[in-house]
C-alpha cells in the first residue's frame, strides 16, 4: 500500500471516529434536553410545596408566575446535581428542596442556569473546619483550623452547613443567607475567576458593572475601617459610619462583595434600592429580576 493511500485511510478512520463522537454528543444532548423538558412539565410533589412554604420565605414572596418557574427549575436542579451528607448527616427531601429552591431563585430570570460543571452539594450538619494559611512575621505562614459555614469551589462543588442553611431564612430581611451567598459565588466563577464579575450579557455591560460595584465596594471598605475605630489626622477616633444595608464581610474582596450584595438584593431589596439604587439596578439587570417589586405585589394582594 502506498504511503499516500495509507495516510488517506488513517485520515478517514480519524474522521469517522470524530463523526461518531460528535454524533454521540449531539444525540446525548438532545436526549438530555428532551428528558429535562418532560421533567419540568411534570407536576411538583405536594410534599415539596409544603417544604417550600415552611422553609423558604423567599418562595412566599414570589409572584405566582415565578413560583411556577421555580417549580420547573427546582425539578431540573435536583435531577442534575448530587447531594451528599457529610459527617453522618442523613439527607432528606427537606434538606435537598430547601437548599435547591434558594439556589434556583438566583437563576429564575436567566436564560441559562448554573453550569453543568456544578455537580455536587456537600452538606454538613454544623459548621465545618478547613485548614487556612495565616501569615506570620518574617514572611512565614502557619496553617490553622478555620470554621466555615459554607464554601463554593471553582470546579463545581458547594459546601454548606445545614444548621446555617436553616437559620438563614429565619429572618428573611437580615440580608444573610448562606445558600444565596455560596451560589452567587458559583455564578461569579463561571468564567473561572472569583473576582466579583460574573459573565454579563454584553461587553458594554462590564464598564457600568466595574464603575458601580467598584465604587460601592470601596465605600464599604472605608465604612468598615471607620467602624473599626480608625483615627483621623489629629489622632482622635473617627466617628462610626452610618449603618449600611450591606454586610461588612463584603469588604473582604470583590468576590465577597458580589455575594453579599446578592444577599441584600434578594433579602432586603427595598432597603438596597433606596440606599444604593445604582447597585440595585446593576443587580436587577444581571439577575433579570426585581425583588423590590415582589414585596409591593404581595402587599397589594
Amino acid at each position: 500500500m502506498s504511503e499516500s493511500l495509507a495516510d488517506v485511510l488513517r485520515f478517514a478512520v480519524v474522521l469517522g471516529a470524530g463523526a461518531i463522537i460528535i454524533g454521540y454528543l449531539v444525540g446525548y444532548d438532545a436526549l438530555r434536553r428532551r428528558r429535562l423538558r418532560r421533567l419540568a412539565a411534570a407536576p411538583i410533589p405536594d410534599k415539596w410545596i409544603t417544604i417550600l412554604d415552611q422553609n423558604v420565605p423567599l418562595y412566599r414572596r414570589l409572584p405566582d408566575e415565578l413560583k411556577f418557574e421555580l417549580h420547573k427549575q427546582l425539578k431540573v436542579f435536583l435531577a442534575e446535581r448530587r447531594f451528599e451528607g457529610c459527617r453522618g448527616l442523613r439527607l432528606t427531601d427537606t434538606i435537598r428542596v430547601t437548599i435547591a429552591a434558594q439556589a434556583c431563585v438566583l437563576i429564575l430570570g436567566r436564560k441559562d442556569g448554573y453550569r453543568r460543571t456544578l455537580t455536587s452539594i456537600l452538606v454538613y450538619p454544623h459548621y465545618f473546619v478547613v485548614p487556612q494559611k495565616v501569615p506570620i512575621g518574617g514572611g512565614g505562614l502557619i496553617v490553622e483550623p478555620h470554621e466555615r459555614l459554607g464554601e463554593s469551589w471553582r470546579y463545581g462543588e458547594v459546601v454548606l452547613s445545614w444548621d446555617d442553611v436553616k437559620q438563614g431564612p429565619d429572618d428573611v430581611t437580615d440580608g444573610r443567607n448562606v445558600v444565596l451567598h455560596e451560589f452567587a459565588h458559583q455564578l461569579d466563577q463561571e468564567d473561572g475567576f472569583a473576582d466579583g464579575v460574573p459573565v454579563l450579557d454584553r461587553r458594554s455591560d462590564y464598564a457600568a458593572w466595574a464603575r458601580v460595584l467598584g465604587a460601592r465596594y470601596k465605600e464599604l471598605q472605608q465604612a468598615v475601617v471607620g467602624a473599626d475605630g480608625a483615627e483621623d489626622h489629629t489622632g482622635a477616633s473617627a466617628p462610626a459610619p452610618e449603618r449600611t444595608v450591606l454586610d461588612p464581610y463584603g469588604a473582604t474582596n470583590p468576590g465577597e462583595f458580589f455575594a453579599v450584595a446578592t444577599e441584600a438584593f434578594f433579602e432586603k431589596p427595598d432597603e438596597l434600592k433606596q440606599e444604593l439604587p445604582d447597585l440595585y439596578e446593576e443587580l436587577r439587570k444581571y439577575y433579570k429580576l426585581d425583588p423590590a417589586d415582589w414585596c409591593r405585589w404581595r402587599r397589594l394582594r
